[in-house]
């Protein structure tokens, strides 16, 4: 499937059964809530999808069962996040072999990388697979700063087409499109900036409350292409309090539980992450309660 880098991407997260196995069917009840909203794309193995403690195989189940079930409606992209050059060129190369569409890409896990050093390791996978890549940019979770000036260098790796701008400076997005124009599509990765970074001309959403409210994401999106940013704005605006759900350290239990509320998810993570108890869990129950108390019409958009 060939396709642009556009559009609503959800960084779906891993549901997994009480007794810590991949729950495939909740999986899929979240993903038709998905498709239903119009999505353009899934990633899989994100941070939200606990990619560090997914196994190899559970990553290929995740993979193929997405494939059969999205039947070509959607690009299905899986994460490459590991500390190895051999072993992400692994992952690359069997993301290949299980029918993804495309790869996102995290700089080198648990060693903070130099210029050369992240350039090479992005060209070497990049340059194992004929699959379109996107850089995840994110040196605030991550340590790593992927520079306009390694962009600059990675443009000789024609199948590196994307990024994902999660560096949460609003302005990166203007000085990537002043450098480059359109040779990168621009991806906004925080939630928290989304509409601002589109009305600055970024191409697409890599979401994570969309996991829980997918109609609300997508119309977001829609709204602004469409040049309608006093609605979109509305919607923003009741959106934000959920949206910093996504820039917590926390973000997978806040998110998953959000999913539950909704009903299409469960609150279950794989250790060492615990689901929240007490006032923590009390708090955050109280935002998306809250929230889906005051969910916004579309009857009149």
């Amino acid at each position: 499937m060939g396709f642009t880098w556009e559009g609503v991407f959800p960084a779906l997260t891993t549901k997994f059964t009480k007794d810590d196995q991949l729950d495939l069917s909740l999986f899929e009840k979240n993903l038709n809530f998905q498709l239903a909203a119009g999505i353009n794309g899934i990633i899989l193995g994100g941070s939200l999808g606990e990619a560090s403690v997914l196994t190899t195989h559970e990553k290929e189940r995740l993979v193929k069962f997405a494939i059969e079930k999205v039947n070509g409606k959607i690009p299905v992209i899986i994460n490459i996040a590991e500390g190895a050059t051999k072993e992400a060129l692994l992952q690359a190369s069997l993301a290949k072999d299980w029918g993804a569409e495309g790869l996102m890409l995290l700089p080198p896990m648990r060693y903070k990388s130099d210029h050369r050093e992240t350039v090479t390791y992005f060209k070497t996978i990049a340059d194992s697979s004929d699959l379109p890549v996107m850089i995840y940019n994110n040196p605030v979770d991550y340590k790593i700063d992927v520079t306009l000036e390694m962009f600059d260098e990675l443009q000789a790796c024609k199948n590196i087409t994307a990024i994902k701008e999660s560096t949460r400076d609003v302005t990166n997005v203007t000085r990537l499109k002043n450098k480059f124009g359109d040779r990168y599509k621009i991806l906004c990765g925080v939630d928290t900036l989304a509409m601002e970074e589109l009305c600055l001309g970024a191409d697409g959403w890599v979401a994570g409350l969309v996991c829980a409210f997918p109609v609300e994401t997508v119309t977001i999106y829609n709204l602004v292409k469409a040049g309608k940013i006093k609605e979109a704005r509305n919607i923003y605006r009741w959106f934000m309090p959920l949206l910093e759900l996504d820039i917590h350290p926390k973000l997978v239990q806040y998110i998953k539980l959000a999913e539950a509320q909704v009903g299409i998810g469960s609150e279950f993570v794989r250790a060492p992450r615990l689901t929240i108890v007490g006032e923590e869990r009390e708090k955050v129950l109280k935002i998306i309660n809250e929230g889906i108390l005051t969910r916004p019409s579309f009857s009149n958009l």
